[in-house]
C-alpha cells in the first residue's frame, strides 16, 4: 500500500463499518461505509486513495485529493494553530504544514503552492512552503517543442511562473500570455526552450500557432465563398490542395486540425463543410 496514492485493492469483506480492502501481501484497510457504492462486491478490485485520518491510522477514501504524494498544487489555508497550518486538498482531513516548512508564515484564507511528501520520522503525509527542494533540473530531460503540463503558480514582473510535469520549474514571459492565468490553473503548453541552468521557458501555443489561426480564418471565408463546402481531404492530392488554398499539403492538414479542434467544421469522405 502507497501512502498518498491511489492504490487498486481487493475487497476483502463487509463490516458494520465498512469494507476491508487487501493489498497483495494481505495487508488490509478500511473502507468507511459512506464511500461504498452498491455496486461493490467481495474480490472486487477497488481504486482507493490511502491516506492517516486523525486519529493517525491509514484509512482509505474515494474522494479525489487535489495532489498526491511527490506533487505540487495550490491549496487554501484554512486553519491556524501553534504547530503550524492545515490546508484543503479534497479528503476529509486537512493537510497539515508544520511552521518549519514554511519560510514565510502562511496566512488563513490564502492560497499558497505546496509540495506533498511523506515525512520519514513519522510516516506522516505533510505539506511544504519549500518547494525549490523538490524542483528538479529540465536540462537533458525535455526538448524543445515538447509538450508539457503546466500548474500556474506565482505571477512576477516578467511573467507568470509555472511547475512543469510535477519537476520542473518553467516561466511564461508576459509577451507570451493572451489570456487570463490565474493561481492553481492546469493547462497543457509547450517547452519553448530547456535553459542550461535546468529552467524552462513555456508557451502556451505551438511555434507557428499564430500563423496558423490567421490562416484558419482564411480557410473559414474560403468555405462561406463556397457556400460552406469544399471538395479536399486529408487525401487531396498536394497539386489540389495548392490549387484551391494555394498552401503546402502540411499546412492545410495544421489548418484543418485545428478548425476541426474547435468543432468550427466538418470532415467528410469528399471534402469539408463548415458548422452551422
Amino acid at each position: 500500500m502507497i501512502l498518498g496514492a491511489w492504490n487498486e485493492l481487493r475487497l476483502d469483506r463487509f463490516t458494520s463499518v465498512g469494507a476491508y480492502l487487501e493489498d497483495e501481501e494481505g495487508n488490509d484497510v478500511l473502507l468507511p461505509n459512506k464511500y461504498i457504492e452498491p455496486s461493490f462486491h467481495e474480490d472486487d478490485m477497488v481504486r482507493v486513495f490511502i491516506y492517516k485520518d486523525s486519529e493517525d491510522r491509514i484509512i482509505a477514501t474515494t474522494l479525489v485529493p487535489l495532489l498526491c504524494v511527490n506533487e505540487f498544487a495550490v491549496l487554501k489555508c484554512v486553519d491556524l494553530n501553534q504547530y503550524g497550518a492545515f490546508l484543503e486538498w479534497g479528503v476529509e482531513k486537512h493537510l497539515f504544514v508544520p511552521y518549519k516548512e514554511q519560510p514565510k508564515e502562511l496566512e488563513e484564507g490564502k492560497y499558497y503552492l505546496i509540495f506533498l511528501y511523506e515525512d520519514q520520522a513519522t510516516n506522516r503525509l505533510v505539506g511544504t512552503t519549500r518547494v525549490g527542494r523538490h524542483l528538479e533540473s529540465a536540462y537533458g530531460e525535455l526538448n524543445n517543442g515538447e509538450q508539457i503540463d503546466i500548474l500556474v503558480c506565482d505571477r512576477t514582473d516578467i511573467g507568470v511562473k509555472v511547475i512543469i510535469n510535477n519537476k520542473y520549474q518553467g516561466l511564461i514571459f508576459n509577451s507570451e500570455i493572451r489570456q487570463t492565468l490565474k493561481m492553481g490553473y492546469r493547462l497543457t503548453a509547450y517547452a519553448k526552450n530547456v535553459r542550461e541552468d535546468g529552467k524552462v521557458d513555456v508557451v502556451l501555443q505551438e511555434e507557428g500557432y499564430d500563423k496558423i489561426d490567421g490562416l484558419a480564418q482564411d480557410f473559414l471565408e474560403l468555405l462561406r465563398k463556397n457556400e460552406g463546402y469544399i471538395h479536399l481531404t486529408d487525401k487531396s492530392s498536394p497539386e489540389d490542395v495548392l490549387k484551391h488554398t494555394g498552401w503546402s499539403k502540411k499546412v492545410f492538414k495544421q489548418v484543418v486540425g485545428s478548425l476541426y479542434k474547435q468543432r468550427l467544421i466538418l470532415i467528410h469522405d469528399n471534402g469539408i463543410t463548415l458548422v452551422e
